[in-house]
């Protein structure tokens, strides 16, 4: 899927701000998309005053070796805009993010989009800096590999001063974060769809893999098993690495997937998210496995699983609702909307959907 404009924008602005100066040819690469179309992007940030552009580099406007500037001495401004905080190639965010756009639009509020790099310690540069432009509110979807990373943002961000609501990320007991709005999917529902329907069919031996990189991602997991405990007429499950690179350790994911699956006499298995489970349905026609007929595939996230050359039954959370949800609740801690007082924070729970497709069907029972 192709990210948008402003999306792929705000990523070079990232890059830019966390490096000091990059090649375009560098951005364009780490991007995958043409020079052209890196070097047209870096001039439109030039011009509007966002970076400084050189020979094929692009720099922050604080060039190499000038003491940065201070930071502004002030606090949110009441008409500064909400900041957006996603990280980069997290297609799964964009519905996310429309969704919550349009109701800041309707109440009539600007939002900023920032967009935090992978590497560790540039969400909360990213962060500051919105702040440091007088946003009045923060929607934020940390990335949080891991647990440690979690309660180590959580530390600074429950001092920022300013509203925060989370999205589709859920503080854990006792963290700073515990009293913050938050708004996410229910994703042990979400497992609930999926291994309800697979045993509804008569699958007995399910295979969850599953990235192992995310809060969703360990939520999912926690959930699948604590669904499968719960069936004892599944006879044999395993939860998997769904890729090499959707983990800390590469190490745990299997080989081949579609090998694994045979040698488990697995007839059904739950990716997360979309992609992972579109190459699984080619690993399984490479290796003479046909889906649905001799094993079943259920998506996790619904982004582009119906785009398959066999569409992928799957499990969608309500993103875009998701979105609506928590810029709402930042509007009443904004005090926008004057109908609909605050309160006490709030954690929202949305219901997924199973969209059924044509990768799943009945397996006769022996």
């Amino acid at each position: 899927m192709r990210e948008p404009g402003e999306v792929r924008r705000q990523r070079i602005l990232a890059v830019v701000q966390a490096r000091g100066a990059v090649r375009v040819a560098d951005l364009a690469a780490e991007l995958e998309v043409s020079v052209v179309t890196a070097r047209r992007d870096v001039e439109e940030l030039a011009r509007a005053g966002r970076l400084r552009r050189g020979h094929g580099i692009a720099r922050p406007l604080t060039a190499a070796g000038e003491p940065a500037a201070a930071p502004p001495a002030r606090t949110a401004s009441p008409d500064g805009p909400v900041a957006l905080v996603v990280p980069e190639r997290h297609t799964y965010l964009y519905e996310i993010m429309d969704g919550a756009r349009a109701v800041l639009a309707a109440a009539g509020l600007r939002t900023v989009l920032h967009i935090t790099p992978s590497a560790p310690g540039t969400e909360r540069t990213v962060v500051e800096r919105a702040l440091a432009d007088g946003a009045q509110g923060l929607l934020l979807a940390p990335r949080w590999r891991t647990a440690a990373l979690e309660e180590a943002d959580a530390r600074w961000l429950a001092g920022t001063g300013v509203p925060i609501v989370l999205m589709e990320r859920r503080p854990r007991p006792g963290s700073p974060l515990h009293a913050v709005d938050s708004v996410c999917s229910d994703h042990w529902y979400g497992a609930w769809l999926a291994v309800e329907h697979l045993v509804s069919l008569g699958h007995r031996r399910i295979v969850l893999a599953a990235r192992d990189d995310s809060p969703t991602a360990r939520a999912l997991r926690a959930a699948f098993a604590d669904v499968i405990a719960a069936r004892p007429e599944v006879e044999d499950t395993e939860v998997v690495l769904s890729a090499r690179d959707a983990g800390p350790d590469p190490a745990a994911a299997p080989a081949s997937l579609a090998a694994l699956l045979r040698a488990r006499g697995a007839t059904a298995a739950v990716l997360h998210g979309d992609v992972d489970a579109l190459l699984l349905v080619q690993q399984l026609a490479d290796s003479g496995l046909r889906v649905p007929e001799d094993c079943s595939v259920v998506a996790y996230d619904d982004v582009v699983a119906a785009l398959g050359s066999t569409p992928l039954t799957a499990v969608a959370p309500p993103k875009r609702e998701v979105g609506r949800v928590a810029a709402g609740l930042l509007l009443e801690r904004l005090g926008e909307l004057p109908d609909e007082p605050a309160g006490r924070p709030r954690r929202v729970e949305l219901l997924p959907e199973l969209k059924v497709r044509g990768s799943t069907e009945a397996r006769s029972i022996v």
